[in-house]
C-alpha cells in the first residue's frame, strides 16, 4: 500500500470514527474543548503507521530525515519532531480502533504465536524506569529479555484476527481464550501452547480444535 492509498483508507475511517468519539467523550462528563491541531489525526495516524512501513529502525530518524525532508508538500502543517512526539499520545485510542477495524474473518484455519518486544538490554532491566510496574522479565526460546509479548492470531490469509499484549512474564497458553472468542475450526500453533486442559477447555466451550507439535519427551 502506497502513503496516499495509506492516508485514504486512514481517513475514511477517522471520517466514521471521530464523531462516535467526540459523542463518547462529551457523554462522559468531559466538557473540555478538543480543539483542532495543526495536524489531523488522519495525519498523525498515517506517519505513525507508515514508518512501520518503511525501511527505519529509528522513528527519530525517519521523522527528521523522511517526513521532514520529503513531505512537507503533501503535509504543509508539519511540526517539529519533539512536537510530534508530544502528539502521539492523542492518536492512541484512534489507533486502537483501526488497528480492529483491520481485522480479518475467522475461516475456520488459524494460527496463533507469540513474540518478545523488549524495552531494553536485559542487564539494564532495574535501571529502566519507563515501563517500570508493566513490563516484565521473560524467556524465549533464545534467551531472556525484559519488556512485553506480543500474540497475535492470523487466519490462512495472513490477516490479523486478534491480537493482546502482555507482560514479558506470561505464559503462552494464558491469553488463548480470550483470543480465541471469535474463533472456530482448527487453531495451530507451537509447543508452547501444548496443554490438555486448554485442549479439553476450548474443544468443550468452543468446539475449537486446537492443534500443536508433541514434545520429544512425551509418552505416544
Amino acid at each position: 500500500m502506497s502513503l496516499l492509498e495509506l492516508f485514504c483508507h486512514v481517513d475514511e475511517f477517522c471520517q466514521r470514527f471521530e464523531p462516535q468519539w467526540q459523542h463518547q467523550f462529551l457523554a462522559a462528563g468531559n466538557r473540555r474543548r478538543q480543539r483542532r491541531g495543526q495536524l489531523s489525526t488522519s495525519e498523525i495516524l498515517t506517519i505513525v503507521i507508515h514508518f512501520h512501513q518503511t525501511h527505519y529502525r529509528d522513528f527519530k530518524a525517519y521523522y527528521c530525515q523522511y517526513v521532514l525532508a520529503h513531505l512537507r508538500a503533501e503535509v504543509p502543517q508539519l511540526v517539529s519532531y519533539q512536537r510530534f512526539v508530544e502528539l502521539i499520545p492523542t492518536i492512541v485510542v484512534p489507533l486502537c480502533a483501526y488497528l480492529s477495524a483491520c481485522f480479518g474473518t475467522c475461516t475456520g484455519i488459524s494460527f496463533i504465536d507469540s513474540t518478545a518486544l523488549a524495552v531494553c538490554h536485559n542487564r539494564c532491566r532495574k535501571q529502566h524506569n519507563i515501563f517500570a510496574g508493566f513490563a516484565q522479565r521473560g524467556k524465549t526460546s533464545l534467551d531472556w529479555f525484559y519488556g512485553f509479548k506480543l500474540h497475535i492470531v492470523v487466519n490462512d490469509r495472513g490477516e490479523l484476527i486478534g491480537v493482546q499484549l502482555t507482560p514479558g512474564n506470561t505464559d503462552d497458553r494464558k491469553p488463548v481464550p480470550a483470543l480465541a472468542q471469535r474463533l472456530y475450526g482448527k487453531l495451530f500453533g507451537d509447543k508452547g501452547y501444548l496443554c490438555q486442559a486448554l485442549f479439553r477447555h476450548l474443544l468443550t466451550e468452543r468446539g475449537l480444535q486446537l492443534i500443536t507439535h508433541r514434545k520429544r519427551n512425551m509418552a505416544k
